[in-house]
């Protein structure tokens, strides 16, 4: 057997009736906190280069993936095989580059042609999007959250005048370096600390109301 053969066996042993209590008691919602912890303190990780943790968090990680897709087999609806299997097919088929005739030589040229063929799934699978932005995880740090609608409102190249001034955003760019945009972020978080304020609804509110504008001038219909 492989070490996933018996990591599966040790996740489906303590659900079973005479397994552990805790790991009974959870469903899929009840343990997305615990993915959220454990893909935090592995970004730390990688953060930091820190490889013996690095495997550790991966470790931990993997748990999460399998633990969920048990919890799945469980009621029949897929197992940890069914998911495996669908995301190799799909990576071997949006990389026709590699793995068929096409050839391509830049990162952004397969940027593209991913792009171009999860269209050609979605439509093949009758789920063509209808909303003027893709939809993203609520889950999303506000400030990730901020940077995908940026670059959806780029690539897509949206009408965002008057709501987020693309010269000044490229002029600022230009000039920043790390080091700088942690201060001023970090400043304006102390800042909005001493005001009371929170700054992840803030830019949370505000980047919200970029997409219902921004959405409203595609569609033409009040946000």
């Amino acid at each position: 057997m492989s070490a996933i053969d018996d990591l599966r066996q040790t996740v489906a042993r303590l659900r079973a009736p005479d397994g552990c209590p805790w790991d009974r008691e959870q469903n899929h919602q009840t343990l997305t906190r615990c993915l959220i912890d454990e893909c935090s303190e592995l970004l730390d990780a990688i953060d930091r280069l820190d490889l013996p943790h690095m495997r550790e968090e991966l470790g931990d990680v993997l748990v999460q993936v399998v633990f969920q897709a048990q919890l799945a087999a469980e009621r029949g609806d897929f197992d940890f095989d069914d998911v495996a299997q669908e995301i190799n097919e799909k990576l071997i088929r949006r990389h026709p580059h590699v793995f068929g005739e096409s050839r391509l030589k830049t990162s952004d040229e397969v940027l593209v042609q991913w792009d171009a063929i999860k269209q050609q799934e979605k439509k093949a699978a009758g789920r063509t999007e209808a909303a003027v932005f893709k939809a993203l995880p609520p889950q999303l740090p506000a400030l990730m959250y901020a940077e995908a609608v940026w670059k959806q409102i780029e690539k897509k190249k949206l009408p965002a005048e008057g709501l987020a001034d693309a010269a000044e955003i490229h002029r600022l760019g230009e000039a920043l370096t790390e080091e700088a945009l942690g201060r001023q972020l970090f400043t304006l978080a102390a800042a909005a600390r001493v005001k009371g304020l929170d700054p992840e609804a803030a830019l949370r509110h505000t980047t919200s109301g970029v997409v219902r504008d921004v959405s409203a001038r595609v569609t033409g219909k009040p946000a």
